[in-house]
């Protein structure tokens, strides 16, 4: 880039971050950093709630993944990554039975109660590696907008905009992410339908489903594996279970269920970018927006990288805020502290250390999708034991043959350990489709059984 190009593209991402943090009240109480009060001690209101769901959902890598698939599998793809979405309300549903039934008061300290602490801080260790691969997994996305996967301008960028984030995001912990999820919100709303109204009035609707086959072959495979993981992909992610435990129960189902369906559809409708890119033969890419922007001149990408930039922004300092409620307060109550004011500072500091070690995988080039579907599958294990909880006794051994079942069949499927006798079909992710199915039956009999003979003894 060069020029009033240049000035634009680099002097946006300091506005922005500028923006965030004037926007951010400067926090001093724990309830604020950890909770998202106000400096009142209020809740966050039920539009805010909504508004923070939404996006924070609404990830960078999720936008392209979505356009991406819309390009190699048509509106096949897009629904297969939409279906995720749908994932929010359930886990809303699940959040509201556990604190309703089981007096739940979040997710960390509900396992320690029911399954021991063993449990918690393996739970505790799959949400750090969740949250590790969003630091990467959305500065990637931003870099691309600006240079070539492991260039200078592309590193530059994703580190700045890492820098920009953890800004605000130190200021002000969860209520920081609440507030500015609302304009960023509102950013990337605004943003989508100017990409959209560019490129959809060139289509018909027939010649938009035209690319699509409804085959395993053709992205069905994949569109199986989301209503697999559906049921256990939520419950490993703080940045939405969270915002399940810091307002009244009723205000957060239906935060959750309408922010769910919200987002089903922007992501169904981004994946119609990726579709009409096919259409115009630009080829399948590791990031689909940012090729097809490019081609259609300097506005487009400048709308585009306004879309990136806003979601990858609320998904980001989301993750930070996740990041320093769990090991400011939740691990040292699981070691039976409360470090009371301090736990903002350790809170922080772990902030910094991922701002600065996240973005690791991010200088190797690692493929984004990876951090959905192999994460994924990891944690399929947690599907019963958030699901089925109250169904039979809950007991600690239930809890770790179900999640290590899970755990080990996903580092099995990344180093290529599971058979091909388990694929489903022939397509790309056939094997991917097996292991969920597989896996997803043998870890409910592992945390069933247990249960059901510790009630007949």
């Amino acid at each position: 880039m060069s020029g009033l190009v240049g000035v634009f593209f680099w002097g946006f991402l300091l506005v922005y971050g500028a923006l965030m943090y004037w926007m951010t009240p400067k926090t001093v109480t724990v309830g604020s950093f950890f909770n998202g009060e106000d400096s009142q001690g209020r809740q966050a209101s039920p539009f805010l709630l909504t508004a923070s769901i939404f996006i924070s959902w609404i990830f960078a890598k999720s936008v392209t993944n979505a356009a991406n698939l819309g390009a190699e599998f048509g509106l096949v793809g897009g629904l297969a990554y939409a279906t995720y979405w749908l994932s929010i309300p359930l886990c809303g549903l699940v959040i509201f039975r556990l604190r309703r039934r089981f007096g739940a008061t979040g997710l960390v300290s509900f396992l320690t109660s029911n399954y021991g602490r063993a449990a918690a801080l393996a739970f505790s260790a799959a949400i750090l590696i969740r949250l590790f691969n969003e630091v990467w997994s959305n500065t990637s996305v931003v870099g691309g907008y600006y240079g070539e996967a492991g260039s200078t301008a592309f590193i530059l960028a994703a580190l700045l905009f890492t820098g920009v984030t953890l800004a605000y995001s130190l200021r002000g912990g969860l209520r920081s992410s609440i507030l500015t999820d609302a304009a960023q919100a509102a950013i990337f709303v605004i943003a989508l339908l100017m990409v959209l109204g560019l490129v959809l009035p060139q289509h018909s609707p027939a010649e938009l489903a035209s690319t699509s086959h409804w085959a395993l072959n053709a992205g069905v495979d994949l569109l199986l594996v989301a209503c697999l993981q559906l049921v256990s992909y939520p419950f490993h992610d703080p940045v939405l279970t969270d915002r399940g435990f810091i307002s009244e129960e009723r205000q957060m189902l239906r935060a959750f269920s309408l922010a769910g369906v919200l987002g089903f559809f922007a992501i169904l409708a981004f994946s119609l970018i990726g579709v009409h890119a096919d259409l115009v033969g630009i080829g399948v890419s590791g990031n689909v927006p940012a090729e097809l922007a490019r081609s259609m001149g300097i506005a487009a990408l400048m709308v585009m990288t306004l879309v990136m930039v806003s979601a990858a922004g609320s998904t980001l300092d989301s993750t930070f805020s996740s990041l320093a409620r769990l090991t400011g307060r939740e691990l040292p109550q699981l070691a039976g502290r409360d470090l009371g004011h301090k736990a903002i500072a350790v809170g922080m500091l772990a902030m910094l250390l991922f701002a600065l070690f996240g973005n690791l995988p991010m200088l190797a080039g690692t493929d984004i999708l990876k951090a959905t579907t192999i994460s994924g599958t990891m944690v399929i294990g947690l599907a019963p034991v958030f699901v089925l909880h109250g169904l039979v006794r809950p007991t600690a051994l239930g809890f770790h043959l179900s999640f290590w079942t899970g755990l080990g069949l996903g580092v099995a499927l990344t180093l290529g350990g599971i058979p091909s006798s388990w694929a489903i079909g022939d397509g790309k992710y056939a094997l991917l489709l097996g292991t969920n199915l597989y896996g997803l039956l043998l870890c409910t009999a592992a945390y069933l059984i247990p249960g059901l003979l510790r009630g007949r003894a």
